[in-house]
């Protein structure tokens, strides 16, 4: 079948690609990323607090591993994700999950077992995060690219979740360690994306870019074959082979340049993430519970971490509607502002043993967690979004690097005291409202673009439009 490369710029031919629905071949890639970064989420929390009852020493290195472990696959995903179908990333990261979960099963109490079993489990999640992101920004249709892409984070909130509420409620007189149910469900994760792996369908604009168009063409049609006619197929065939023509036109020196404005607006974007789940966020939660409730095993805990991923869900639902600049400002200045508000509270030493004022402290970490999966949702459409392709790859390495070096940085520098408290959550706040102000003004609204317009829309120095 002929197929003509040429500029789409007519907007019937735009919303003709937004009309063609999401397959099933694209729906099995989403539930194998869920079911990844769920067992990724799992493993972020024990690293963040969430390791109570596991009989293995919360250490520093043992908090920090996971993310060392996710730096390692981020930086080797960058480097070989442009020469490798998605299938590959996809199926070492899940062995390696499966390692992990393995490990966690059969030597639940043993600390080095333990601390390996993180190491490999975040260079799986390093390896898929990249791929992922890119291989959902690419097969999505425009007007659900952010809702697809966000599954990313959904994921993580969803696998956060579980952890949280099962090492709070946990009973250690069970027979069976947290350790082992932690991997017992790792192993479930990990044959569950096993069986939806060999349904994936690899990206068009991968093939595109390495002179295939008879296979990228055959994976277009696998894509859209079974809600689409032959007019559509060729319409986001075109559109895809522009993006890739223009992108190979540029020089890499030009390249870099243009996307150092993009990078800037999504370094400040991104890392704010790290900020949204934190050590310090968890101790808050614990103490206050305790104060208020008298006891950590009680309902706060477990409505604070539903409300995340409840947001992240909310968010899937609106973003591509509402628009992601919307729904990300709306969690952003809400974030900094609950912040500021638990800083005022702890600015007062005397009220960490008030119950009154921890239990306010409770409330507001609870809608904190909810705005915090408004706006966390919103980052993995704009990483796949931004930067030129041939160079994407490795600056949405470099950005998830930075954040996971955030983390690493808090985890050794928080010192555990209640003033300690005040410090970061003032510092964090202030932070949060200054990058609003920012990305407000500078933040582009892609809603229903295609990869190459929003791509070229980001590289504007302002954006003042919110919808």
């Amino acid at each position: 079948m002929e197929i003509s490369i040429e500029v789409i710029s007519d907007t019937r031919h735009e919303s003709k690609l937004n009309g063609c629905c999401l397959n099933r071949q694209r729906l099995h890639n989403i539930i194998m990323g869920m079911v990844m970064f769920s067992y990724g989420g799992m493993d972020m929390a024990q690293g963040l607090g969430w390791n109570l009852y596991s009989g293995i020493e919360t250490s520093e290195q043992f908090q920090y591993s996971w993310f060392i472990g996710v730096i390692i696959g981020v930086i080797l995903a960058s480097i070989s994700v442009s020469h490798l179908p998605k299938i590959y990333f996809y199926f070492v990261a899940i062995l390696l999950q499966l390692i992990d979960a393995i490990i966690c099963v059969s030597a639940p109490h043993n600390y080095d077992a333990m601390v390996a079993a993180r190491y490999i489990g975040g260079i799986g999640i390093g390896l898929i995060t990249v791929a992922f992101i890119i291989h959902n920004s690419e097969v999505a249709p425009n007007n659900e690219r952010g809702k697809w892409c966000a599954v990313e984070q959904s994921g993580l909130g969803l696998g956060i979740a579980v952890q949280v509420i099962m090492d709070s409620m946990w009973n250690p007189a069970l027979p069976i360690g947290n350790n082992q149910v932690h991997g017992i469900i790792g192993i479930s994760f990990a044959i569950i994306a096993i069986a939806i792996l060999i349904l994936s369908v690899e990206s068009p604009i991968f093939y595109l870019s390495r002179n295939n168009d008879l296979k990228a063409n055959t994976c277009q049609w696998e894509l859209l074959h079974k809600r689409a006619t032959i007019e559509d197929c060729k319409l986001a065939f075109a559109e895809n082979s522009q993006y890739v023509l223009e992108g190979n036109r540029e020089t890499l020196v030009h390249e870099l340049i243009v996307a150092m404005v993009p990078f800037l607006k999504m370094l400040l974007c991104r890392c704010l993430v790290a900020f949204s789940f934190s050590l310090p966020l968890t101790e808050t939660i614990i103490e206050s519970t305790t104060v208020w409730q008298g006891t950590m095993y009680s309902w706060p805990i477990i409505v604070w971490r539903i409300l995340r991923w409840i947001g992240t869900l909310l968010a899937i639902l609106a973003m591509d509607k509402m628009g992601r600049k919307l729904l990300s400002m709306l969690g952003l200045i809400c974030m900094g502002g609950l912040m500021l508000g638990m800083a005022s509270i702890y600015s007062n030493l005397s009220n960490v043993i008030d119950p009154d004022h921890m239990a306010t402290v409770c409330r507001i970490s609870m809608a904190f967690q909810m705005f915090a999966g408004l706006f966390v949702s919103c980052t993995p459409a704009y990483l796949g979004e931004a930067f030129p392709l041939r160079i994407k790859a490795f600056l949405i390495a470099l950005i998830v690097c930075i954040e996971q070096l955030i983390h690493i940085i808090v985890i050794v520098t928080f010192d555990k005291n209640d003033y300690s408290f005040y410090q970061y959550y003032l510092a964090v706040g202030i932070i949060m409202v200054i990058c609003f102000v920012v990305l407000m003004v500078t933040l582009p609204e892609t809603r229903n673009m295609t990869l190459r317009k929003a791509g070229h829309r980001f590289r504007r120095l302002h954006d003042v439009l919110a919808y």
